[in-house]
C-alpha cells in the first residue's frame, strides 16, 4: 500500500512538473496588480516611494517603460541587461537586441569617429523610462519615414501588456496604441527563442516567417510605400539570384563554399513560413529580405540599430574608433560588411587581415560630427 502511494505521488509530480508554465503576460491579462496599484499604498509602505500621490494609470512606477523595466531590465527576459547596465557588457543576445547600448557614449566607428562622437539616441529605439535613466530621442523627434513622436515611445508603443495571441504580444491592426496612433498593419508570424536560456545563434534564433516590414511599417510607412525613401527592398521575395548567393556565401575569404543546409546566419536573418527556431537552412527564392535583415528592433551598438555597424569595412574595425562593443564576427578576421551576405560584393576584393584595425587600414565612410539622418 505504501509502495502504491509512492508511486501515486511519483506520478503526480511528473504532472506538474511537466505542466506548461505560462509566462506572466501570456493568455491574456496577467494578474493586475504586478503593473497597478490602487492605493500606492501596502503594508503601511508606499508602493513607489518616489510618487507619494500615485502615478499615471495607477502605475507602481513612474512610466509605462519604466514598469516594464522593473521585471525585463534584469533576470530572465531582459531586454535592458547586462552587469550594471554595461554598454560594452551586455547580456548574450536574444534576438531583437539589447537597449543596454542606449547608455553607450560613442558608437561612430567610421573615419574620426573618436573626434566625432554619436551617442547612444542612435542604438536604437528610444525609451521613456526616467527611472533607468533614459529619455526620448533627442535627436529625431519623430519616427524616420513616419509621424510617431519620439516623446512618447516606450515599450508599450509596440508591445501589449495586458495580452495579446501576436508574436511577442505586439500590436495588431486595428489597435490604438498610447491612445492615439492606430496601427493599420497587422502583427508578423514568428517563433520566439526561448527567454529563459541560450543565447542567439545561427541554430536558436527567432523564426521571422511573414509580415515583419509590413508591422514595422506601422510607424515607418514611407519606407515602405514611398519610392523616392524606400531604397532598398524590403517585405519582397529575394529571388533566386539573391537566394542562391546568401546560401553560397561563407564569408569574404570562401564566397562560394557554403551550402543551403547550413547557411542561415542570424546576423543576417530572412524571411520564410519555413523557418524556425532551430532551422539552419538558408532561403529560397521566395523568401523575403525584411526590415530585420539588417536591423534589431530594440537596439544594438551600430548605428541605426544595424544587425552590424554599417560604418566599417572590415568587421574587426568595430569598436576600434568608438571603444563601443565589438559585435561579434560571423567569420575570420578578413570580413567585410555583412551586406556582402546577400549581394558578395566583395568577391574580387583583396583578403585584408583587418585584426590590425586602426593601424592605417581602410574603416569606412568618413566621420560627421552629427547623426544620419533617414527619411524624415
Amino acid at each position: 500500500m505504501k509502495l502504491n502511494r509512492m508511486l501515486l505521488l511519483a506520478a503526480l509530480a511528473v504532472v506538474v512538473v511537466s505542466a506548461p508554465a505560462l509566462a506572466y503576460h501570456d493568455e491574456g491579462v496577467a494578474h493586475c496588480n504586478g503593473c497597478h496599484t490602487m492605493h500606492n499604498s501596502q503594508d503601511g509602505q508606499l508602493v513607489d516611494p518616489d510618487s507619494p500621490n500615485g502615478n499615471p494609470w495607477l502605475l507602481i512606477d513612474a512610466s509605462p517603460s519604466d514598469t516594464c523595466l522593473g521585471c525585463h531590465a534584469s533576470g530572465l527576459g531582459a531586454v535592458l541587461s547586462g552587469p550594471g547596465f554595461d554598454p560594452l557588457a551586455p547580456a548574450p543576445n536574444k534576438g531583437a537586441g539589447n537597449f543596454v547600448f542606449l547608455y553607450e557614449d560613442n558608437l561612430n566607428d567610421a573615419h574620426a569617429g573618436a573626434a566625432n562622437p554619436v551617442n547612444g539616441d542612435a542604438a536604437g529605439h528610444n525609451l521613456d523610462a526616467p527611472g533607468h535613466n533614459l529619455a526620448p530621442d533627442a535627436t529625431l523627434t519623430q519616427s524616420p519615414g513616419g509621424i510617431f513622436p519620439a516623446s512618447m515611445l516606450g515599450c508599450t508603443s509596440c508591445h501589449d501588456p495586458h495580452g495579446t495571441t501576436a508574436f511577442r504580444i505586439l500590436y495588431s491592426s486595428g489597435r490604438l496604441v498610447n491612445d492615439f496612433y492606430s496601427f493599420t498593419n497587422d502583427a508578423p508570424i514568428a517563433e520566439g527563442m526561448s527567454i529563459f536560456f541560450g543565447s542567439e545563434s545561427n541554430s536558436n534564433h527567432t523564426a521571422y516567417q511573414s509580415g515583419m516590414s509590413g508591422w514595422c511599417g506601422n510607424c515607418h510607412g514611407d519606407f515602405h510605400n514611398n519610392n523616392t525613401q524606400l531604397v532598398h527592398p524590403s517585405g519582397t521575395t529575394m529571388g533566386a539570384s539573391i537566394a542562391n548567393t546568401y546560401n553560397l556565401y561563407n564569408g569574404s575569404s570562401d564566397i562560394e563554399g557554403g551550402a543551403q543546409a547550413t547557411a542561415y546566419l542570424a546576423q543576417v536573418a530572412f524571411e520564410d513560413p519555413a523557418n524556425t527556431v532551430a532551422g539552419t537552412a538558408g532561403p529560397s527564392a521566395s523568401s523575403q529580405v525584411a526590415c530585420i535583415s539588417c536591423h534589431r528592433a530594440h537596439g544594438s551598438s551600430a548605428m541605426d540599430a544595424g544587425r552590424w555597424d554599417f560604418n566599417v569595412t572590415g568587421l574587426e574595425e568595430d569598436g576600434h574608433e568608438s571603444g563601443s562593443y565589438k559585435i561579434p564576427n560571423p567569420y575570420d578576421v578578413n570580413q567585410r560588411s555583412l551586406c556582402n551576405k546577400c549581394h558578395k560584393k566583395d568577391e574580387f576584393d583583396a583578403l585584408i587581415d583587418f585584426s590590425a584595425a586602426g593601424a592605417g587600414v581602410d574603416g569606412g565612410q568618413s566621420g560627421g560630427s552629427s547623426r544620419p539622418v533617414i527619411g524624415n
